[in-house]
């Protein structure tokens, strides 16, 4: 069998580079400082937990796939080694796993995640809100099958990379499907369930006096200490 764990990314500031002032001065707008600083605490918290837990495997050999990562090799540790100088706390666990025997993998088709990010680049460097609506909307007419095309060459890349008794680690943000696109022979444990993440973020962004206590909980799972029982089939 092959094992694969699969880490729900929560991006970071550091992760958005060049456009990370636009998309903070957004949330704050959005959500409120008070509460944007609060999940960014949870965001420090829950990195922590993901970092503890690989200190405690011996990751020699494991095969590492990431989000966005277009390269590998000495030009994907380059690009690895970057972000984390940085400050972005996926790359600098990346980073630290490859110290310790990890190996990168390319993970991504770089037509489709240039094509993604330059829809993204308009939206937060538009000058007026007509700007932006034009921009969003056309990003959101392809979106989807922007996300269904990166999807299916993720899981291609591990079905054909990852080998029969190889483990692998997949940082991915949690909007992406990839666990159904998977063959059933790897076995997936979710280091941080992919469905609670995603609902933290679907709170978040429509909090309210009825889902706070919710919120609150799933705040809390997301900083609490990874518990993993045993990896799944899916």
């Amino acid at each position: 069998m092959r094992k694969l764990y699969l880490v729900p990314i929560i991006h970071t500031r550091s992760d958005m580079g060049s456009i990370s002032p636009v998309l903070s001065a957004i949330s704050i707008k959005a959500y409120g400082e008070e509460l944007w600083t609060k999940h960014q605490q949870t965001v420090v918290k829950f990195w922590d937990a993901i970092s503890l837990f690989f200190k405690s495997l011996d990751v020699r050999d494991f095969k590492i796939y990431q989000d966005g990562l277009i390269t590998e090799g000495a030009d994907g540790i380059r690009i690895i080694d970057e972000g984390a100088r940085l400050g972005s706390v996926n790359y600098k666990i990346i980073a630290e796993l490859l110290q310790r025997g990890a190996v990168l993998v390319k993970t991504e088709d770089i037509n489709l995640v240039q094509k993604e990010y330059a829809y993204i680049k308009n939206i937060t460097s538009a000058k007026s809100a007509r700007e932006i609506k034009s921009a969003a909307t056309k990003y959101k007419l392809i979106q989807n099958q922007l996300l269904l095309n990166r999807d299916k060459f993720i899981a291609g890349t591990i079905t054909n990379t990852l080998k029969n008794d190889e483990t692998g680690i997949l940082f991915i943000g949690a909007y992406h499907d990839i666990i159904s696109k998977l063959p059933s022979d790897i076995l997936i444990t979710q280091v941080k369930q992919v469905s609670m993440v995603s609902e933290y973020h679907r709170t978040l962004s429509n909090l309210n006096s009825q889902n706070r206590e919710r919120f609150q909980y799933l705040a809390e799972y997301l900083a609490s200490p990874v518990s993993v029982i045993a990896a799944n089939p899916h």
